[in-house]
């Protein structure tokens, strides 16, 4: 079943191939919409400015695509920056998102000490939520972020990570589901994650 990776400038391409790779997924690396259209499922990896990666998926017409295929419940799964935007708004730039879900990404508070968040830590995930199947509780995973997903309705959350405070760090709304973290740096429990995003959707 063909999985298209969105390649829009913005995302961790390589490293997500790789783990797709290692795992035996079938996929395909693409910027075309008509392809995107066309795909049974879709990872949307990204890094960098919410702002700035709005404007390139306006530019090539991937965004209208994205929103196209999450009404028609073809599975979604957001990475990182492909978290945050999925959202209505960032406060990166102040910028609209796309909308699929009710809420917007917000920057950590200085309180919260070293931003970016980065490196390893534990994710505590909804009781047996189908992400997570087949992983311990409080499996560790990899972070780089300034900005987390506050979705505007609590049952949206489906994991959540400490770093200051509790913030979001999964979501599942419809077909779509969001990883703050990355799932393709984070070892063995990353390609399980990908894995039961594959097989289970």
């Amino acid at each position: 079943m063909k999985t298209a990776v969105v390649d829009y400038q913005a995302g961790n391409l390589r490293s997500v191939e790789t783990a797709l790779m290692h795992i035996g997924a079938d996929h395909e690396i693409t910027s075309d919409p008509r392809k995107l259209a066309e795909a049974q499922r879709i990872v949307f990896p990204g890094v960098g400015d919410g702002a700035h990666a709005m404007r390139l998926l306006a530019e090539r017409g991937i965004d209208s695509v994205i929103r196209e295929r999450h009404a028609a419940g073809i599975p979604i799964l957001g990475i990182c920056l492909g978290c945050q935007i999925v959202l209505e708004t960032t406060e990166e730039g102040g910028a609209s998102c796309l909308g699929l879900v009710r809420g917007t990404a917000k920057r950590f508070p200085p309180e919260c000490g070293k931003v970016p968040h980065m490196g390893w830590n534990a994710v505590r995930s909804r009781d047996n939520h189908w992400l997570f199947s087949g992983l311990p509780a409080d499996s560790s995973f990899y972070f780089v972020h300034s900005y987390y997903p506050a979705p505007a309705d609590d049952g949206d959350a489906v994991a959540w990570c400490e770093y200051g405070f509790e913030f979001v760090a999964a979501i599942e709304h419809g077909s779509l589901v969001a990883t703050q973290f990355h799932p393709e740096k984070s070892g063995e429990a990353g390609l399980r994650v990908l894995r039961n995003f594959l097989e289970a959707r």
